[in-house]
Order: structure tokens, then sequence, then C-alpha cells
């Protein structure tokens, strides 16, 4: 992973929006319901809505610098509201990102 490209960095921020979506359903929002401690959500789900919104922004970003067909913009975003999505996104991200190294 390259993170001095945008592609990189997409990929870094798509990974840690996937993480921070599974912290947030799988670890705060059952400690919030079932230990009744609501604090970790707003902890979590503030860090997952700032790193969600980071990664529309690098999208929105490789999408005109990369001439990316408007279908996988759409599901660029699909991805970040589905749990494990950003991980399978970031499959196409890491070959694209490996087919530009061996263009070099």
């Amino acid at each position: 992973m390259n993170l001095s490209t945008n592609l990189g960095k997409l990929r870094a921020i798509g990974l840690a929006e996937g993480i921070s979506l599974l912290v947030l359903l799988g670890i705060a929002m059952p400690l919030k319901y079932m230990a009744g401690k609501p604090e970790m959500v707003k902890i979590v789900g503030w860090l997952h809505g700032l790193l969600f919104v980071l990664f529309s922004l690098a999208v929105v970003i490789v999408y005109f610098q990369k001439r990316w067909p408007f279908k996988k913009l759409v599901l660029a975003f699909i991805a970040a509201f589905v749990p494990f999505g950003t991980f399978l996104f970031d499959k196409s991200l890491k070959q694209e990102e490996a087919k530009m190294g061996s263009s070099l």
C-alpha cells in the first residue's frame, strides 16, 4: 500500500473505516444495549463518522483522478455501508494499485 498516492491513501482510509464499522456494530452497540454502556457508541460512532467522511472524500478524489466509471463510484459508497464492504472493495483497489506499479 503506497501512502504517497491518492489510491494508497484511499485504501488505508477504507481499511480503517471498515474496522471502525465492525467495532461499532460488533462491540460498541452490544455494550450499549446489553451492558448499558452507551459511551462506547459515542466514541466509536464519532470516530467512524470521521473515517466515513474521509473515505467519501478520498473516493471522490480518486474517482476524478483515475476517471473511474460511475459504477465504481457507486460501489465504493455502497461498500462503506456494508460490514466487510470496504475490505471487499479494497481487493479491486489493490489490483489497480498493482497495475499502476507495474506500468512505471
